[in-house]
């Protein structure tokens, strides 16, 4: 499935349909009076956050959402038919903005939030309603209410706990693969990592999710890479897991690149709570080790923790790290089954 984050749509409510002038007229009925029936609404166009779903690959097959148009009225006495809503199922995470791409319309985050994109029009009045004691005869009726066309876009930000943060081949998909069933591509060249990953990550018998996002370099901002609008997808992150590359001659250069590309984003993304490692220690002496831990620690200002992800060494300590960042109702504890498997 081919991973989508990003699309416009086009939608529009049903017209409402228009009211009915009609006289009732039969056979030894002499005032039969006014009888024209009201129209019906037209449908409303709906977005409703459902489960399954973690693209909006769907929405690159069709763009264009019409409602259906009320129905008019008739005449004894009879109301139109209203118009069918149409309801477009987004994943949890998806923010619909206006066409300007920065007013932001509603912001999806509950499993079963609905909200209403476009009313349908109102049906208009039959003649029937203009009835009165002087005017008796009434021939007129209103028309139906037009619908309401909008162009939208829509925008997806994954919902994950943690975040990973790092220059291409930092290892942020072989820490990802390591500690999850996912299989993020791995190779030995920059950019393998060309949309988001998620994976489901446990220690001590609880789960969080870890998204993996592109790689990011100088200018990222500015357009230059494959640009920072990945980093979307970690702003509702609760930690960020930033991964530097131990055999990297320029340790502290590659640190301040990220955060410099953090704080140029627009966002809350610095101020975010952040663990720092030192990865690829595997590959390192422990002299090696040693001077780039002591000029990554003296970069970052804070505590720096060693970790490899092909050697797995490390690995538990972030993650019980990551896990005390985390609020509890945002972990997922799993089953006492699973916690104690049976041995024979």
């Amino acid at each position: 499935m081919k991973f989508l984050d990003l699309c416009k749509v086009y939608i529009r409510s049903g017209a409402g349909g228009g009211g009915c002038v009609s006289f009732r007229r039969e056979k030894y009925i002499e005032f039969g009076g006014p009888d024209g029936g009201d129209g019906g609404g037209g449908g409303s166009v709906w977005a409703e956050a459902v489960d399954g779903l973690n693209t909006l690959i769907d929405f690159r097959y069709q763009q264009h959402f019409f409602a259906k148009n009320g129905q008019p009225g008739m005449g004894k006495q009879r109301t139109g038919k209203d118009g069918e809503d149409i309801v477009l199922r987004v994943p949890v995470g998806t923010e619909i903005l206006d066409e300007d791409q920065e007013t932001v319309i509603a912001d999806m985050t509950e499993l079963g939030q609905r909200i209403e994109l476009a009313r349908g029009g109102n049906g208009g009045w039959g003649n029937l309603h203009f009835k009165s004691a002087t005017n008796q005869a009434p021939r007129r009726a209103n028309p139906g209410q037009d619908g309401v066309e909008r162009t939208l876009w829509l925008r997806l930000k994954l919902i994950a706990d943690v975040g990973l943060l790092g220059l291409p081949n930092a290892g942020k998909s072989t820490f990802l693969a390591a500690t999850s069933n996912a299989r993020p591509k791995i190779a030995d060249y920059p950019f393998t990592t060309l949309h988001p990953n998620l994976g489901v990550v446990g220690v001590d018998n609880v789960e969080f999710v870890v998204a993996d996002i592109p790689g990011l370099i100088e200018g990222a901002h500015e357009g230059r890479g494959i640009g920072d609008r990945f980093l979307g997808h970690v702003e509702r992150c609760a930690v960020l897991l930033h991964l530097v590359d131990g055999t990297s001659q320029t340790v502290s250069e590659d640190y301040r690149t990220i955060i410099t590309e953090l704080e140029a984003y627009d966002g809350p993304l610095a101020e975010k709570p952040r663990i720092t490692v030192l990865n690829k220690i595997d590959a390192l002496d422990e002299e090696e080790q040693a001077n780039a831990l002591k000029e990554l620690e003296k970069a970052s200002g804070g505590p720096v923790m060693t970790m490899s992800g092909v050697a797995r060494t490390g690995v538990t300590e972030v993650l019980r790290e990551l896990r005390g960042k985390i609020d509890e109702d945002r972990l997922r504890h799993r089953p006492q089954e699973e916690q104690e498997p049976w041995q024979p």
